[in-house]
């Protein structure tokens, strides 16, 4: 177990990623807030998609999210269409457009990462993101049925054939 210190260095650390998160809100279109961002990643990573679902994903209030899709809709970034198997409800769908912005937003994405961090070699960039995604697990297999802290072992994980069990759209 690491000494305290480190981890209040940590947290330090983590609360500091607000820079980068900053910078990735800088370079999105004025049109296209970051909760439409999301809208459009998760629909382009998991498809069509109940509301109720997208929800779930973004881990926020029904309304939050339903103002994200109607501003994506507007846009004609995501369509609203009848779901086959209940007529009362929608499946939202992105469209050729959304699949453009998001195009435009992964590689202006990608182009603001490899300007800021042209002095890290590749092995590590992949160290960093091999770690986080250890964090991420770490935290998202704390919950019930999840494993005991400093036992990991991927179990947690079960029935999640992707990274939804986090909860993290982007």
């Amino acid at each position: 177990m690491a000494a305290r210190s480190q981890y209040e260095e940590l947290a330090r650390q983590l609360s500091a990623v607000g820079a980068v998160k900053r910078g990735l809100a800088r370079i999105l279109p004025a049109e296209c807030p970051g909760g439409s961002a999301s809208v459009l990643t998760l629909l382009s990573r998991y498809g069509e998609m109940r509301i109720t679902r997208l929800t779930e994903l973004l881990a926020v209030d029904m309304s939050v999210t339903s103002r994200h899709v109607a501003h994506a809709v507007e846009n004609g970034w995501v369509d609203r269409l009848a779901d086959p198997s209940d007529r009362r409800s929608r499946i939202l769908r992105l469209t050729p457009a959304g699949e453009d912005l998001l195009d435009d937003l992964s590689r202006r994405t990608t182009e603001m990462f490899a300007q800021n961090l042209i002095d890290w070699s590749d092995e590590d960039v992949g160290r960093l993101n091999t770690l986080l995604s250890r964090l991420r697990d770490s935290f998202a297999c704390r919950g019930p049925g999840g494993c005991a802290p400093g036992r990991h072992s991927g179990d947690c994980r079960a029935g999640h054939s992707d990274d939804s069990y986090t909860r993290t759209p982007v």
